[in-house]
């Protein structure tokens, strides 16, 4: 692990979960703690998003969640499996993450243009030439 606060927040969130883990028979107060996991769930991540994104980058990502939420969602997917794993080395600078959309974006055309349904329609042979009168 390359950053110590990436380590201690890991760290943290492993205690979460083993803490949230054997607490499963209260039915009654469920949705309350649903909710409080997933707020702690959200900030958890944007904090790793904090610790693992230039500022540059992290501004940008903001501005991509304006216009497109999904596209920053699987952006910020990305960039947390590869901080979970290993493969981020040192922060992630603009251009980087620009070279990741990039990535995303072929990616996606790729997918999309494989599921395109082309439509051929039979050609009559249509003559007006038939009614010689």
């Amino acid at each position: 692990m390359a950053d110590p606060e990436l380590a201690a927040l890991r760290a943290a969130r492993l205690s979460q979960l083993q803490q949230s883990a054997p607490s499963g028979g209260a039915q009654g107060a469920g949705s309350g703690e649903d909710a409080e996991k997933r707020r702690a769930e959200e900030q958890m991540r944007r904090d790793l998003l904090a610790t693992a994104l230039e500022p540059a980058a992290r501004e940008r990502l903001s501005r991509i969640a304006l216009v497109s939420p999904a596209r920053s969602t699987q952006i910020e997917s990305i960039l947390l499996r590869m901080a979970q794993t290993g493969q981020l080395r040192g922060r992630v600078s603009e251009q980087q993450l620009i070279d990741l959309l990039e990535q995303a974006e072929e990616a996606q055309l790729k997918t999309s243009a494989k599921g395109a349904i082309k439509f051929q329609r039979r050609v009559d042979l249509d003559d007006d030439d038939d009614f010689d009168l």
